[in-house]
């Protein structure tokens, strides 16, 4: 019997921010406590300004972003900033992935590797 190829992925914004919710709510309690003043947020695509902040190509595509100071470099008692941000693009997760199943598990990945940076973490020290 031949195995259909699998469908590409068909999430809905509202889809993909459940999912995006579900991969923080994954992580361990330890690290969800540390969350309280970060924004996990889904945006459809990058800014061009996105692709410049984080060095990415224009010839590929950029699955997250961290924006804010990392949680290391937070003072205690000085002036708020905008608070530390999280975003995960669906547009390109969408295009990359070749099932629902795959989309799972690349967001499961951006959110960690995200929230990596705020926790002080370059891209060469993530296993995402």
């Amino acid at each position: 019997m031949r195995r259909r190829p699998p469908r590409p992925p068909r999430l809905s914004m509202v889809d993909f921010e459940k999912l995006v919710a579900e991969a923080v709510e994954g992580l361990p309690p330890e690290f969800k406590e540390m969350l309280e003043n970060v924004i996990i947020a889904v945006e459809e695509e990058p800014e061009e300004d996105d692709y410049v902040e984080t060095d990415t190509p224009d010839d590929e595509e950029l699955f997250g972003i961290y924006r804010g100071p990392m949680r290391t470099e937070l003072e205690f008692g000085a002036l708020p900033g905008l608070p530390p941000q999280v975003v995960v693009f669906r547009g390109p997760i969408l295009r990359c992935c070749a099932s629902n199943r795959e989309a799972v598990h690349e967001i499961q990945d951006t959110v960690r590797h995200e929230l990596g940076h705020y926790f002080g973490l370059e891209d060469d020290e993530m296993p995402y």
